[in-house]
């Protein structure tokens, strides 16, 4: 049979069969793809082939295959540097939950999730959320942000997950699609999904005063199905967002604007350090690239987690 996988919980998948039947299913033996080192070999959004067997009365699944994956979502694991873990696999886009303070988005966080997923070539929108809760100077804050990103090419919406300001707007753009949402714990992700479908009731925690985070709600990443011919992928909050697998000379390729200019570069190998006549360093230096975009792209070079 084949199916896809809508919960991952370390070690039993929930999988739901192209006719419609979900089934508790675990792997048989070690599965290994592609020398990918991560800590969950199967994700969730994989589509899957099982066999099912019944022991006790019990009906479950052993998955024996996976189909190739249209593209993931991958960072390194927490507590093991070496080793990745992979969100979730085939995607049609992203939303990344941004919130100034309580918590805060920093923009080297969003760079790097922004960096993994056009190396994945899936489309991120950026939400702006809570924004009725910001005052005159945070709105300012806020506005300047989305310049920035709009300016390098990406959508962005100013949300409200609680009043439902533009809730609608991130509804249209779902339809027919399986999107994925992600950003800090705290952030609003459940609270804007239960929005989008109130049936799904996710639970929702508050911000927690003393240190100004989220607190987990979603421990595994779970697909659902929406009443509105749509999918959407809720994840776990994600603290840090170390980038996996991407070589020195090819970082710049996934800023925009760094790779819009490389060609004017002196040297085809260009890192954009301290090489003589780099288009990159000059458009720096005339304020046509942001300070913080390229701030970014150095950390990432220098490996800085």
């Amino acid at each position: 049979m084949t199916g896809i996988v809508y919960k991952s919980t370390g070690s039993w998948y929930l999988v739901k069969s192209l006719s419609g039947e979900l089934y508790n299913c675990r792997i048989k033996g070690r599965f290994r793809i592609k020398g990918i080192k991560s800590t969950n070999p199967i994700a969730v959004g994989d589509t899957v082939d099982f066999e099912l067997e019944t022991k006790n009365d019990e009906t479950t699944g052993v998955i024996h295959h996976i189909h190739e994956r249209k593209n993931y979502i991958i960072r390194k694991s927490v507590n093991l540097s070496k080793r990745t873990h992979i969100i979730a696999s085939n995607i049609d886009q992203v939303f990344l939950l941004v919130t100034l303070n309580n918590p805060p988005t920093f923009t080297s966080f969003i760079d790097r999730f922004l960096v993994t997923a056009e190396a994945y070539q899936i489309k991120t929108v950026l939400l702006f959320n809570k924004v009725d809760s910001y005052n005159e100077e945070e709105l300012v804050e806020i506005k300047y942000l989305a310049h920035l990103y709009r300016s390098v090419g990406y959508e962005c919406i100013g949300i409200s997950a609680k009043s439902g300001k533009n809730v609608d707007k991130v509804k249209e753009m779902m339809v027919d699609k399986t999107s994925m949402f992600a950003g800090h714990s705290g952030v609003g992700k459940s609270t804007l999904v239960n929005k989008i479908e109130p049936s799904l009731d996710l639970k929702t925690k508050e911000i927690s005063e003393q240190h100004k985070q989220g607190q987990h709600t979603t421990t595994f990443a779970e697909m659902f199905d929406l009443s509105f011919d749509a999918k959407i992928i809720d994840t776990p909050g994600i603290k840090g967002f170390g980038i996996v697998d991407i070589e020195k000379e090819e970082i710049g390729n996934f800023f925009p604007e760094i790779f819009a200019l490389k060609q004017h570069c002196k040297f085809n190998n260009c890192l954009h350090l301290e090489e003589p006549h780099c288009a990159v360093k000059e458009a720096l230096a005339n304020d046509e690239i942001f300070y913080s975009r390229y701030k970014s792209y150095v950390q990432m070079l220098e490996g800085d987690d």
